[in-house]
């Protein structure tokens, strides 16, 4: 028997450790399949592209936080700093200065995640791990954003366990740069897994994952 979003949410919900946030991913998702996910629990979602989170955060801005889960190009980061509560996809020193331009001109600090393209895929984004260090040292001397830890998305497989690697290995980083202590930067968050593989990301030590599917059931086509 079908599963409604309200008992996907709350199974889920149940199974995440305390200290795991949830992010709902909404992509191609009705105003009334995320009412009824925020109605089961669900605090922060995740949004692809500026201009379908724009419409979605017209009708739902005072009901939940809004996290840019998508690459985000420079030329929407205007539009962006106004709707996202977080950026998770940050990937480049000139996306990062045009976001901080931005929130400069609004009062408004903006967290942000580094994006790491742990398997280096050249169809993916996200910078390559040796970058990472000078990029997040970089992005720190900017007053209007800052750096809370790391996001990836590690290439798609059909066995969960063949995830494990690369999450291992961005926790690896995650920690690395946690330890260098480097001044504004907050390593708190390590943003990685999604419904195919939030169960070995959480083992690998993510805190925070991203689902779509799990609750919303298979994206129509």
């Amino acid at each position: 028997m079908k599963m409604s979003i309200k008992e996907n949410v709350m199974r889920i919900k149940s199974e995440l450790p305390t200290y795991v946030t949830l992010v709902a991913a909404t992509k191609t998702r009705t105003i009334e399949e995320i009412k009824e996910a925020i109605d089961a629990g669900i605090e922060i979602i995740g949004e692809n592209y500026v201009q379908e989170a724009e419409k979605k955060f017209q009708v739902l801005k005072e009901k939940v936080k809004f996290h840019c889960i998508g690459h985000l190009q420079r030329n929407k980061v205007k539009k962006a700093v106004k709707i996202f509560d977080m950026i998770q996809t940050v990937d480049s020193i000139k996306v990062a200065e045009e976001i901080d331009k931005r929130c400069r001109t609004i009062g408004k600090v903006m967290p942000v995640l580094v994006e790491i393209n742990i398997a280096r895929e050249e169809t993916k984004t996200g910078c390559i791990p040796e970058e990472l260090e000078s990029l997040i040292e970089s992005i720190s001397f900017l007053d209007n954003i800052k750096v809370k830890g790391l996001m990836t998305m590690a290439p798609y497989f059909e066995d969960p366990e063949d995830y494990r690697l690369y999450f291992r290995n961005t926790k690896k980083l995650f920690d690395k740069i946690k330890n260098l202590n480097i001044e504004n930067v907050d390593m708190d968050i390590l943003s990685m897994g999604m419904s195919d593989s939030y169960k070995v990301a959480i083992e690998e030590g993510a805190n925070m994952v991203r689902i779509g599917t799990k609750l919303f059931g298979p994206r129509k086509k």
